[in-house]
């Protein structure tokens, strides 16, 4: 077992690929979508999961791990409880970042701007298209909020497993999608002796301008 005192010593090398200002994209979501083909390629595990960072009124941030759900050129799509922690994190600050680290390729992504919700239309849709049983969950919880305990969580989704039997259930006036529209990327390759490759594109006049970073 590691101890803290065996943690400092815990370190690799990284030497899978190589990111360069000659072999990147021009288009920050070109880029994107191509290290996502990879990835899902890859077959790993959870390859659309992403932390999402937030903070509130007060600037105190938050980090948990979200699933992506879609992304274009408008940007990148995720769904959850508007009352919940995050979502009021996001309702009274729309500013957020994601972020995506796949270790087994030994790359990540970086991805900030600002946030709004998606359209009821959409938001539906994609609630719709969930198995069932996630769509009763979405309703027996009232995410981040205090319960006695699971059994009360469980007795909920009973009941609605019963009310809405034989029944289309509605989409939740709670629950729904944010969309978070980019204004800066920056795409990390780890190499050899910690001088990775740090490649950032940030908007200015409607224009992606490109930049290396130091590791």
């Amino acid at each position: 077992m590691i101890n803290n005192t065996d943690i400092s010593i815990i370190r690799r090398n990284y030497s899978l690929e190589i990111l360069d200002e000659s072999n990147v994209e021009a288009n920050p979501f070109k880029q994107f979508s191509k290290w996502m083909e990879e990835t899902l390629k890859s077959d790993l595990i959870d390859p659309t999961a992403m932390a999402l960072a937030t903070s509130d009124k007060k600037g105190i941030p938050s980090l948990r791990m979200v699933l992506l759900k879609g992304f274009d050129e408008q940007g990148f799509v995720f769904f959850t409880n508007y009352e919940s922690h995050k979502g009021n994190d996001l309702i009274n600050n729309p500013n957020a970042s994601i972020l995506f680290f796949w270790k087994e390729l030994e790359r990540q992504i970086r991805i900030s701007g600002t946030i709004e919700k998606t359209s009821a239309k959409e938001s539906e849709e994609y609630f719709h298209s969930r198995p069932i049983e996630s769509q009763l969950g979405a309703w027996a919880s009232r995410q981040s909020s205090i319960i006695a305990d699971r059994k009360y969580l469980e007795n909920e989704f009973h009941n609605l497993s019963i009310m809405y039997r034989d029944k289309q259930i509605p989409l939740p006036p709670f629950w729904g999608g944010f969309r978070l529209i980019p204004i800066y990327f920056e795409f990390w390759q780890g190499r050899e002796n910690r001088l990775h490759d740090r490649i950032s594109y940030r908007i200015n006049n409607n224009n992606w301008e490109i930049a290396r970073l130091s590791p």
